[in-house]
């Protein structure tokens, strides 16, 4: 199982230099993939643009969104800024797409929340499109630049609900599982599987966990606040089992790859540059 770090770009307050100095950081470590999440209304980067910084200053680490709001997004603009990063990055993007649950989001986009799992069904069209170089529509030509990755860069799809993992019966190359908790991925994973193979996909899907984790002085303090900051309410629950030692996010990591977890992302709820270390240290 590979084992991929968050990008802070999410925490607020961070700033760039910082975030450069984390990129480099973890692409001389042992992780796969620099992971991050998407919103549009809370004090945070935009994931594409954070990327897109983080790709200029790394040279082999993956860049993953865990998961980006695809139908905030113009599907035409979507897949240009795509095309772009893959490019640039020479290949090395992931898009993990999902519809999101915060009607805020939406509002501020003029975007109808309810129409979202449409609008991301037509989005996945148009940009396999665009990415294979076709015209857009008769009145529209072809939008580069050409991804590095041919057909375009890597889709996990994300969501919870049934109807959101039947997307891989056509659409993707595996799933993506949110922040709920190895039980929780373990649910989503044998859903995904079943409806990549009823669909008659060749091989399987790609499995991707997420995690929160803190480590660090005041780790558990530092760490719960910012979850219940990002989440509310319903953030409480995630904070009470934030993993804050090196011996609780190593079961964690051994319950992940007990469910047949491809790649597991551990997001960093505190910033400072020393839990790049302390992770690479776990990891051996």
């Amino acid at each position: 199982m590979k084992i991929g770090i968050g990008f802070p770009a999410n925490i607020p307050g961070v700033q760039g230099r910082h975030l450069l100095n984390w990129a480099k950081k973890a692409d001389t470590g042992p992780f796969s993939s620099l992971g991050l999440i998407d919103r549009l209304v809370y004090d945070n980067y935009d994931p594409l643009i954070a990327f897109a910084a983080a790709a200029g200053a790394t040279q082999r680490i993956r860049l993953m969104t865990t998961v980006l709001l695809a139908p905030l997004r113009s599907s035409a603009l979507l897949a240009k800024q795509a095309a772009s990063l893959d490019a640039l990055s020479r290949g090395r993007l992931t898009l993990g797409l999902g519809i999101g649950s915060r009607e805020d989001d939406f509002q501020a986009v003029s975007v109808p929340f309810h129409s979202r799992g449409k609008i991301f069904d037509e989005q996945l069209a148009t940009m396999q499109r665009i990415w294979s170089g076709e015209r857009l529509s008769d009145a529209v030509g072809p939008i580069g630049p050409a991804p590095a990755q041919a057909g375009g860069p890597e889709i996990l799809i994300g969501g919870r609900a049934p109807a959101a993992i039947q997307r891989l019966g056509t659409w993707g190359h595996g799933f993506i599982s949110g922040g709920g908790g190895p039980q929780s991925a373990n649910v989503g994973f044998r859903m995904a599987e079943k409806v990549w193979s009823e669909a008659g996909r060749a091989g399987k899907p790609r499995l991707v966990g997420c995690t929160y984790i803190a480590l660090g002085p005041d780790a558990g303090t530092r760490g719960g606040n910012y979850i219940r900051h990002y989440y509310g309410a319903w953030g409480e629950m995630i904070a009470k089992s934030l993993p804050t030692t090196l011996e609780a996010i190593k079961g964690t990591i051994q319950a992940y790859s007990g469910i047949g977890t491809d790649e597991l992302i551990l997001w960093p709820t505190t910033p400072d540059l020393d839990q790049v270390d302390l992770l690479a240290d776990t990891l051996g």
